[in-house]
């Protein structure tokens, strides 16, 4: 395995490794005794930082979700497992009401839900602290500067380490960036957004976002991972849920474009170059990308990881890279 720090401040930032398990389905859509298979592989392979939320699986049985969190903290007690894991999670995602969802019926950035998620998630995970939490979808009607107090407060008490955004446009996540700064808090350092080697068109509005695509890193926020080198982008569905090789899955909308089939034509060329498989390239491609990115690749069974694992060994050439990149 292979490791890199997040985060800036001393007393929070962490070393984690290059690869991220995600934890979305386990102890729901994945039977327990397959998760803490997974979770067993990956921490032996040196895996250290894990993902979740409070929201998962919520879809799964028209709950409110807490079934990831529930698992992870049944893992982690019977495993002895202590802070050298670095587990990630999310608030303001969960449905209100048992059998809604996120896009009518979400718990908001409110500095109380704030607080009262990180205990319930705590509690469900057996944490003395969350070690990075972030802010899991826009929250259009709280002012930013009480979700910032919000997540602050919870720094300062040490129940929380570094705080996270996903998919706010990037205008909300500088303004919220500048409100810290100007209140001298602490802001968000960890990104977190749909990034993969195909692109998406960002154009094509759907029920959460009805502007267009704000859940994938497009040019807005790469340029401003450029200006912010204290960023870090984690980068959720890297391999699209097997759409890279699957050929019952189709793609969605937004990826039915001329650039998809030429940038699978290419990755696929560089796997055969490189004898490894398309899903490890994509990977590789994100692990040695010039800005910080790590891979947040879930797995259903150890098969799926041990393919993930191997890529964090994969070096690409500095051709094979720039023929990826060149590719539109």
């Amino acid at each position: 395995m292979r490791y890199r720090t997040i985060g800036t401040t001393p007393q929070t930032r962490r070393e984690v490794s290059v690869l991220s398990l995600g934890a979305m389905l386990l102890g729901s859509v994945t039977d327990e005794a397959t998760s803490f298979a997974i979770l067993d592989r990956f921490v032996e392979a040196g895996g250290t930082f894990i993902d979740t939320s409070g929201n998962y699986a919520f879809w799964t049985d028209g709950g409110q979700g807490g079934h990831s969190e529930e698992l992870l903290g049944r893992w982690r007690k019977s495993r002895g497992a202590g802070d050298e894991i670095v587990i990630a999670t999310k608030v303001g995602g969960r449905p209100r009401t048992p059998g809604r969802s996120y896009v009518d019926d979400a718990e908001g950035l409110s500095a109380k839900v704030i607080r009262e998620s990180a205990e319930r998630s705590m509690e469900r995970m057996g944490l003395d602290r969350i070690d990075v939490m972030y802010s899991h979808i826009e929250d259009r009607h709280t002012p930013a500067e009480e979700t910032v107090e919000g997540f602050a407060a919870l720094v300062a008490e040490g129940l929380v380490g570094m705080l996270g955004v996903s998919n706010h446009a990037a205008w909300r996540v500088e303004r919220a960036r500048a409100t810290a700064k100007r209140l001298g808090l602490p802001g968000y350092e960890i990104l977190q957004y749909h990034h993969s080697y195909l692109r998406p068109r960002f154009d094509l509005p759907d029920a959460l976002f009805p502007d267009g695509n704000l859940g994938a890193a497009g040019a807005d926020l790469v340029t401003y991972m450029r200006e912010e080198e204290d960023l870090t982008l984690v980068a959720y569905s890297p391999l699209l849920s097997g759409r890279y090789t699957r050929t019952d899955k189709e793609f969605p909308p937004d990826y039915r474009h001329p650039g998809v089939d030429a940038r699978l034509a290419k990755v696929r060329e560089i796997a055969a170059e490189a004898g490894a498989t398309v899903n490890q390239v994509v990977l590789a491609w994100q692990m040695g990308h010039d800005l910080p990115i790590i891979p947040l690749a879930g797995a259903s069974s150890l098969a799926q990881l041990e393919e993930n694992l191997a890529a964090v060994d994969l070096e690409l050439t500095a051709d094979q890279r720039a023929r990826l990149d060149a590719t539109h």
